[in-house]
């Protein structure tokens, strides 16, 4: 009986102390959340103001406007956040807003891929058809973040600092002697010489074909970067590359000496330097409003009952519901059939920034832009990613529109299969045994290795999947099925590589997209509308509140090591034959 009471007891308290963790943790949620909500007000924008642009954080494709989006687990702090979408239209919107005088930009650090980046620098470069001014001033600016800052009319630089002007670089992790001390073999089955997404796990480096074609887009990728940068500080690209080569950059002095930069100051030295150009005093206060803070004058609410309508597809392709950061069929697929029905909706931009995923998955959304093609203009716009089963369900819109550091093609399939018979024998001294009623009854069991017949069977599948695949490319892009496999394999191309090649039909940005469709549907007038509807904000918060806090641990304790466990995981989780990216890009 003493028992029985110390562990009721012991219980008892284990509920109370849980309750009591849960009440304060509740509290400083719904604080942060009133912190974020409170910091959504209009905040008020004087004349002779300056815009301020940082964007040292992530960026992605739409800005979630749910409360809890800026709330930053496990810290509860507050931090604001906006989309591409929004980056634009503000930057769009400073351009004819007659308080906003110019652009400071701190490209300290900067979370996009280049297509991203190319989106910004494209915004920036019409805000300087206003003639307002654009000055870029940092403690040290990286690849990315100079590519942004070129843009300006002076680029000034901390005396101290330094620009990381070196070239760029694509490493690729390698997991096989992992597995192999593990015990785990991966069994491969895939269509494409390119399509090296399997390499990781069968082998300890890169195969000549993946070596040639990340040598080939690496290069393409630089070629972009350095002709922009060239042309926008008017400096030979061969004098460019030999600052890359000899890292001048990296020294202040050097930096200003080879012209990346136009001075180096300190940020009192800045202040006086906008405070001339505003025409202020400079006892006077210079007033500014960060981008993520900013919004435009009130226009007349357009009264068009036409409608253009961008369809988002982000994130892996995967069957069912998906989420706002995944391509889900039933979601996506549902989202182009609701635009395709809608009477006011008289074109589609379908905006693309995913590496692909199941091929199954990919055919379903196919299907839905097929469809809509047949009763009104849809038009692709493609983000930083949009290769293998991104590229699958783009192909059949009436145009694709890329940037030129955009990453696509990748035209291939392929499955894993694991085979963890050693691992667990030998490793954990778990055997297994069976009973079965049919010789297939049991395939794609991860107990043992694949007999030759179940190994033929899953090439059959592959390989019509890649069939299956290429033929629909021939369709929507109107060349032969021999020419789709040509430049298919799985290799993966920049946009400007696939404008060349068929694959894409024009280099140019998501607005010039958007503009495209309006025109293909001859209107002047028209309202965007977005799709699909971003999940409703208490069920996201609290169906992803666990996941960001064992994500943020994760990231804490591993540092650079979480991108090779994702990326490990992400593949061994996959399920059927899969349309996707080799690997996971990661330049810098």
């Amino acid at each position: 009986m003493k028992q029985f009471f110390k562990f009721v007891f012991a219980s008892m308290l284990g509920v109370f102390l849980s309750t009591i963790i849960f009440f304060f943790v509740a509290i400083a949620i719904m604080a942060a959340i009133i912190s974020a909500a409170s910091s959504d007000k209009a905040v008020e924008i004087s004349e002779n103001s300056i815009l301020r642009v940082s964007l040292n954080y992530a960026i992605k494709e739409r800005t979630d406007r749910s409360p809890f989006n800026n709330v930053s687990l496990p810290s509860m702090n507050s931090e604001k956040y906006i989309g591409l979408d929004e980056i634009l239209l503000r930057i769009d919107a400073a351009k004819n807003d007659n308080r906003i005088k110019g652009i400071v930009l701190d490209m300290d650090g900067i979370g996009a891929s280049f297509a991203t980046l190319q989106e910004i620098r494209d915004a920036l470069l019409k805000f300087k058809e206003s003639k307002k001014f654009i000055l870029a001033y940092s403690e040290g600016y990286s690849m990315k973040g100079y590519y942004l800052a070129s843009t300006a009319d002076k680029v000034y630089l901390n005396p101290e600092g330094s620009v990381d002007f070196r070239g760029l670089a694509a490493q690729l992790p390698f997991f096989k002697g992992t597995l192999e001390k593990l015990g785990i073999e991966a069994q491969v089955v895939k269509v494409g010489t390119y399509k090296s997404a399997v390499e990781p796990f069968i082998l300890d480096k890169m195969s000549p074909a993946n070596k040639e074609q990340v040598n080939s887009y690496l290069n393409s990728l630089y070629d972009y970067y350095l002709g922009n940068v060239s042309k926008s500080r008017n400096i030979p690209m061969d004098s460019l590359r030999n600052i890359a080569d000899n890292y001048s950059g990296r020294d202040a002095e050097k930096a200003l000496n080879t012209k990346l930069v136009d001075g180096l100051k300190y940020k009192n030295e800045i202040i006086d330097e906008l405070k001339v150009k505003l025409g202020i005093d400079k006892k006077k206060r210079i007033k500014s409003i960060n981008i993520e803070d900013y919004t435009s004058p009130k226009t007349e609410e357009n009264g068009s009952q036409n409608r253009l309508a961008v369809v988002y597809a982000v994130g892996d392709i995967v069957s069912g519901e998906g989420s706002d950061e995944q391509i889900g069929s039933e979601r996506i697929s549902r989202a182009i059939r609701t635009v395709r029905e809608d009477d006011k909706v008289k074109a589609v931009v379908l905006r693309i920034n995913s590496p692909g995923g199941s091929s199954l998955a990919s055919d379903v959304i196919w299907k839905e832009v097929e469809l809509t093609k047949k009763v009104k203009p849809i038009i692709v716009s493609m983000g930083d990613v949009a290769a293998s089963g991104g590229y699958y369900i783009a192909c059949a819109a009436d145009s694709i529109f890329a940037q030129p550091n955009t990453i696509t093609g990748s035209i291939g399939v392929f499955g894993i299969i694991p085979n963890l018979q050693n691992f667990f024998n030998n490793k954990l001294g778990i055997t297994f045994d069976e009973v079965k009623t049919g010789k297939y009854a049991d395939l794609m069991s991860v107990n043992r290795p694949l007999t030759a017949d179940e190994r033929d069977l899953i090439q059959q599948e592959v390989n019509k999947t890649y069939d299956t695949f290429t033929k629909k490319v021939a369709n929507g892009r109107k060349i032969s099925q021999g020419q789709v496999d040509s430049i298919g394999q799985g290799r993966v191309w920049t946009g400007a590589q696939a404008a060349k090649i068929g694959l894409v039909d024009r280099l140019a940005s998501f607005n010039e997209a958007i503009t495209a469709a309006a025109r293909k549907a001859k209107l002047k007038d028209y309202k965007l509308v977005s799709y699909p509807a971003m999940k409703d904000p208490l069920e996201a918060f609290l169906g992803s509140s666990s996941d960001k806090l064992k994500t943020w641990i994760m990231k804490k304790e591993m540092n650079e090591g979480y991108l090779l466990y994702e990326q490990a995981k992400q593949v061994m989780q996959q399920s059927g034959i899969q349309a996707r990216l080799p690997y996971m890009i990661n330049i810098h």
